[in-house]
């Protein structure tokens, strides 16, 4: 393979607050992969004004393609060639526009207790986009596309830092029909609804795909074995896990973390099963005792 050549990229496919930073960050121990970080608008790039993050096949047209394939070949280059291993959570919401671009590629996808989900979500529904995150976002947009999401990320300065709301206008994935939705319902059903609706969608999309070429697996099983997990997912991408890398892996994880969402208020909890219920079963997820009536 020469230097003008895309190496098949691996794309980690997983809701947002759902454990794909530190995933990504596990398989970037490898000295051959190098990570890229959410990387949105490219995602985008064929309809910024669209108002859910819901791409399909359709999209993914032979000059949007094109666009998207050479910027990951540039950021191959820029990082000495080696294999681009990326993450962007509303691509659960995208599995066959991301597919028909890169038909290549290796995926893999995690999943996370609802409830942890819920909480995280919750939490970050509550902060307004940092300037430097808008900074790290405009970097990758198209000058001729930046109107798009400098609007948007005003919107939500106002709301949040002017009208001193609780929260945001929107975070996470955008599901289609979310601006209904957060009109006539709670922010914990919008928030339970995404972690549903983009979990069935990614499943669906990426069983699609045929035996072999998705590796699935859980945030909390990452955690509970961290050397067991890795080395499965090093095996599906055709890496060598070394001995180092597994005990660096081991060092990196915090395994506290999986209670915080006991802060929220039982009847609140309770009222959001009704939608996570289906997709909790399919995932193993048992609903907690103290939530059972």
């Amino acid at each position: 393979m020469t230097a003008t050549q895309l190496k098949p990229p691996i794309f980690l496919i997983g809701n947002y607050r759902s454990g794909t930073t530190i995933a990504q960050k596990l398989i970037g121990l490898h000295p051959d992969i190098v990570t890229w970080y959410e990387p949105k608008t490219l995602w985008l790039y064929a309809d910024p004004a669209r108002r859910h993050d819901e791409f399909g096949e359709a999209d993914a047209t032979e000059r949007v393609a094109r666009y998207i394939r050479s910027r990951f070949l540039e950021y191959q280059s820029r990082h000495g060639g080696r294999q681009i291993m990326e993450n962007t959570p509303a691509n659960v919401l995208r599995v066959p526009f991301v597919h028909q671009i890169f038909p290549e590629a290796t995926f893999l996808y995690i999943t996370r207790n609802p409830f942890s989900y819920i909480s995280s979500m919750e939490l970050k529904w509550q902060r307004a986009k940092s300037f430097k995150g808008l900074m790290r976002l405009l970097k990758i947009t198209p000058v001729t596309q930046i109107h798009y999401y400098v609007k948007d990320t005003i919107k939500q300065v106002v709301t949040k830092r002017l009208l001193r709301r609780k929260y945001t206008s929107i975070y996470g994935p955008r599901y289609n029909g979310i601006d209904r939705d957060l009109k006539e319902n709670e922010k914990l059903t919008v928030i339970a609804r995404q972690w549903a609706r983009g979990n069935r969608k990614a499943r669906e999309d990426l069983a699609r795909l045929g035996n072999g070429r998705v590796l699935s697996f859980r945030y909390e099983d990452l955690i509970q074995d961290p050397e067991l997990v890795l080395r499965r997912i090093y095996e599906h991408c055709g890496l060598n896990c070394t001995d180092d890398i597994a005990r660096q892996a081991k060092e990196m994880i915090d395994p506290g973390r999986q209670q915080k969402w006991l802060r929220l208020e039982r009847q609140d909890l309770t009222a959001i099963i009704p939608e996570i219920r289906d997709e909790m079963e399919f995932y193993r997820y048992e609903i907690p005792s103290l939530l059972q009536r």
